[in-house]
């Protein structure tokens, strides 16, 4: 787990999730959302097939940073909700997703959450074998959907050696209401990459080529997006008094995509350019301080429009440098003090309504305390308090008009000030022979919170807007007041039979999140609680599961939004192996079974857009070497 620089994820005052390579494959999906379908605090925000950003907690866009390796996904996918992140599972080992005062690590735009892509495109370590391969290939039944995959891990002397590459197609996918047009996703790319590798450390490189196209549901447009990407992850050994080691890592993109008619013509161009370097300096025991560490990071961003996106946002840049800092002391036995710091500087330029080119300058402070209680061989108690602070994004600062995408017209404010989150949680975990569990409850006070408040009035394109909904878009300004978020997820692993011939489990997952603003209601577009419970049977050469969850009715909904209905999921899986862990692996897995209508309540189109009904999906995999 790269959840902290320092440590094991698992003894953290926070918990740190994750999603194997297993699961990635066997759910098929097109996004980094889908597959952590079945984590606890997380969701979706489901615009459309090809653009699903994960929600933490009910936090998304400028609150949660998408991560390739702990390096930024470069995208504009916080520019819109109907803009895709260009990371896709298929290329992933698994999926970590880090909530709370871990997040320091990733920088003020991660004060929600980090959902991080651990990959081999760039090896970190050399291979046991001179040769190994893996090939996928999945069919699903709704949307007539397709996708193919597959890699290469090599070695060649001191020499780690990586490639891999992948497609996949879905058209119109089908409801219990019926096919909704336009929701079309296409996805491919691949990457080439390599690493020196010896006792003393390790120096890597790598080229990754991500493109796709997706339709807008309930439109007529669609985008076609291309982003090249370079990474680089290095780390030596230094092995000098409480020096332990140095790591160097850090990506540079050129991305862009394109907003098309239904006649093909081009209506809107986004460019990103954006580098992303950030170096730890780990630290052996100093005192009381069992383990430390020290980093820095430098992140740049340039940001235009063309054709209709230069009417919702002028060309913009951000640059930002913050050092940072994590450190551990054995207080007792049995107790442990966590402590993280950082300070960062955000310098932004943009142009609002008012035609000025106008700078805005943040210096965001954040700082954690967690303590640690092993209670017993099981039990481990976890209390942690954060202050974190976020300065405001593009959008938020700059936005000046027309989205399309989620018809509204949108204003932000560049009199901003940076938002500040005071939280507190408590965690659980318990580990026994049959029992693994999870748990949390938290709350975060924010002053200053930063959101778009619909004003239930409605514009026309050139900007002119009434009472009422009589014109096409809706007015959507970005304001600044206190609010309070409220949470507990919790899960469970039960071994209810454990024999020779294999395993038993029974599954449990709940997940709750409440947010209020000051004087003004609720919180738009949070995720409703959730419940859900689940058996699989593992065994050599076959496995088997069922899973039902059920999301509440979401009744706390933002002004001028609308509430959504509460709906059950069942979900079921079986999986053949006819020659063990090595070689060959078929699967069969089913989604939605029972074909019901489901509405997300963090989706800016909810009212518009169902979810996917009824899908099964047939899996091969097949694999050579370890």
């Amino acid at each position: 787990m790269t959840a902290s620089p320092i440590g094991n994820a698992d003894a953290l005052a926070i918990i740190a999730g994750s999603v194997d390579r297993d699961h990635l494959l066997r759910g098929g999906g097109g996004t980094l959302a889908d597959a952590l379908v079945d984590v606890p605090g997380v969701s979706a925000t489901t615009f459309a097939a090809g653009a699903s950003r994960p929600v933490i907690r009910g936090f998304d866009a400028n609150r949660v940073r998408t991560l390739e390796d702990g390096v930024g996904s470069f995208d504009v996918s916080d520019i819109g909700p109907d803009h895709g992140v260009p990371l896709d599972p298929l290329t992933a080992e698994r999926v970590e997703i880090v909530r709370g005062a871990a997040t320091l690590r990733y920088g003020s735009q991660a004060i929600g959450g980090v959902v991080n892509a651990i990959s081999n495109r760039v090896p970190s370590s050399l291979p046991a074998e001179s040769f190994a391969s893996e090939v996928t290939a999945g069919l699903n039944s709704n949307a007539d959907g397709w996708d193919a995959g597959a890699q290469i891990n090599g070695r060649v002397a001191s020499l780690a050696l990586h490639a891999d590459g992948f497609a996949r197609r879905k058209d119109d996918y089908d409801t219990p209401q019926g096919v909704v047009e336009n929701s079309f996703a296409r996805g491919s790319g691949g990457s080439l990459g390599g690493s020196w590798i010896a006792e003393s450390g390790r120096v890597g490189l790598g080229v990754v080529r991500y493109q796709s196209r997706y339709g807008i549901p309930g439109e007529e447009s669609g985008i076609d997006m291309d982003q090249t990407k370079l990474l680089l992850r290095s780390q030596m050994s230094l092995s000098a008094g409480a020096l332990d080691s140095v790591t160097l890592d850090g990506g540079w993109a050129d991305y862009e995509h394109s907003e098309r008619d239904v006649d093909g013509s081009v209506l809107a161009t986004f460019r990103d350019r954006e580098w992303d370097l950030r170096s730890e300096l780990l630290l052996g025991q100093m005192g009381i301080w069992s383990e430390s560490a020290l980093g820095a990071q430098l992140q740049d961003r340039d940001f235009s429009a063309l054709g209709e996106g230069r009417d919702y946002l002028f060309p913009a840049t951000t640059r930002n440098g913050a050092l940072f800092g994590f450190t551990e002391a054995q207080l007792a036995a049995a107790l442990k003090l966590q402590l993280g710091a950082r300070i960062e500087r955000v310098e932004t330029r943009g142009t609002p309504l008012t035609g000025e080119t106008t700078d805005a300058g943040y210096t965001p402070v954040s700082g954690s305390a967690g303590l640690v209680f092993d209670a017993s061989d099981a039990l481990r108690l976890g209390l942690t308090f954060s202050s974190a602070s976020r300065a405001p994004a593009l959008t938020e600062l700059f936005a000046r008009g027309v989205h399309e995408g989620t018809a509204t017209y949108e204003l932000g404010d560049a009199n901003l000030s940076a938002e500040r989150a005071n939280s507190l949680e408590a965690t659980v975990r318990w580990r026994s022979e049959r029992v693994h569990a999870d748990g949390a409850v938290w709350a975060a006070d924010f002053s200053d919170f930063i959101y778009g408040e619909l004003t239930g009035r409605s514009c026309s394109e050139a900007g002119e807007c009434i009472n009422g909904q009589s014109e096409a878009l809706r007015e959507m300004l970005y304001v600044q007041r206190g609010a309070r978020f409220t949470g507990a997820e919790a899960h469970a692993d039960l071994d209810l039979l454990k024999t020779p011939a294999g395993r038993l489990q029974l599954n449990l997952l709940a997940d709750y999140v409440r947010a209020k603003l000051d004087g003004a209601g609720d919180v738009p577009r949070i995720p409703p609680w959730r419940v859900g419970v689940g058996l699989d049977w593992e065994a050599g050469l076959f496995d088997a599961g069922i899973r039902l969850r059920y999301s509440g009715r979401q009744e706390h909904f933002g002004a001028f939004d609308t509430p959504t209905g509460g709906f059950a999921n069942l979900d079921a899986q079986v999986g053949w192996r006819p020659w063990g862990d090595r070689g060959v692996e078929l699967a069969l897995v089913g989604r939605n079974l029972t074909d019901r209508v489901q509405r997300n309540a963090a989706a800016f189109n909810k009212d518009e857009i169902v979810l996917p009904g009824r899908d099964v999906r047939l899996m091969v995999r097949a694999t050579l070497g370890p």
